[in-house]
């Protein structure tokens, strides 16, 4: 994922290289370049635990201790597979290459957490949130976990964080809404689904407004952070009543792309999604012109 793709070029100085969350579950957008998906951490309150409390004596010797472990498992591997390629063919012999570069990407990531656990974790003013536990409620809990997130940023914790905004089954604590809002989604164009479904969704976008604002007024070195960091909220459906994929809704904020504007293409013939990723690796500062089936720019969204 375009994210991943970032934190593995550019996320080593901070000490997490990327962040995935959730408002609701494990599941999540984030895959690496082997294609597994990385499970999200859905709890703010333990987000924030493993961003600014230290942990006691007893936690870091295991957790050091676990490392050291990891290396070792390592090692062992490494010394069999080097005797093993002997005996491979070409095929063979270049995938396990590949396997090589996977295992000492891990080694590198076992030394960085090593390094990392002997630093003391960043202080904030904020208190450790309380998880809400009415899942149904994942625009509150997407309220939580925008304010952990920001945190994050602010304290230059992580720089690539990917945030899965999950629905749920079940009727949204909101005024208005009587029906869950999957069921909503697939409305049929039926005028009081829609009434409920646009009740949601402005409140989801509200909130994503509202992450916005703090980013913009928490300042930073050079600015503000909204000033310098790029936010994308998109979906994976343009129309989920009949799982339509085309002319998905996009909204970016900040990084200093030119923005109030409204850049609308050629629906029967648009630009692929792709894209986009490919102007915001160039943002970033990575030098490519390719992601995924996206062979250029998008069109029109332009630096500042």
């Amino acid at each position: 994922s375009v994210e991943q793709l970032m934190a593995k070029h550019l996320g080593g100085q901070t000490r997490f290289p990327s962040l995935v969350v959730s408002n609701s579950g494990s599941f999540s957008p984030s895959y690496t370049d082997s294609g597994a998906m990385i499970p999200a951490e859905s709890s703010p309150s333990r987000l924030f635990s493993q961003l600014f409390i230290d942990e006691s004596p007893a936690e870091l010797k295991v957790r050091t201790g676990r490392v050291a472990q990891g290396r070792s498992i390592m090692d062992l591997v490494s010394d069999d597979a080097k005797q093993l390629t002997r005996s491979l063919g070409k095929g063979d012999q270049d995938r396990l290459d590949d396997y090589f570069t996977s295992v000492r990407e891990l080694e590198k990531r076992l030394a960085d957490s090593e390094a990392w656990a002997k630093r003391p974790k960043p202080k904030v003013d904020a208190k450790k949130p309380v998880d809400i536990s009415n899942g149904n409620d994942f625009v509150g809990r997407q309220r939580l976990m925008c304010d952990v997130i920001r945190l994050a940023l602010q304290t230059d914790s992580t720089r690539f964080i990917s945030f899965h905004l999950g629905g749920s089954g079940g009727v949204v604590p909101l005024p208005g809404v009587q029906e869950g809002y999957h069921s909503l989604s697939h409305h049929g164009l039926d005028k009081e689904k829609l009434e409920q479904l646009a009740i949601i969704e402005e409140e989801i976008i509200v909130s994503w407004g509202q992450f916005l604002r703090d980013l913009s007024s928490t300042k930073d070195m050079a600015g503000n952070l909204l000033d310098h960091t790029s936010v994308l909220l998109t979906s994976n459906l343009g129309n989920a009543s009949n799982h339509s994929n085309q002319n998905m809704p996009v909204l970016i904020g900040g990084g200093r792309f030119k923005h109030g504007q409204h850049l609308a293409f050629d629906k029967k013939n648009n630009y692929p999604l792709p894209n986009l990723y490919v102007s915001l690796l160039q943002r970033v500062g990575m030098e490519t012109d390719q992601f995924a089936s996206g062979k250029s720019t998008l069109n029109g969204l332009e630096f500042t």
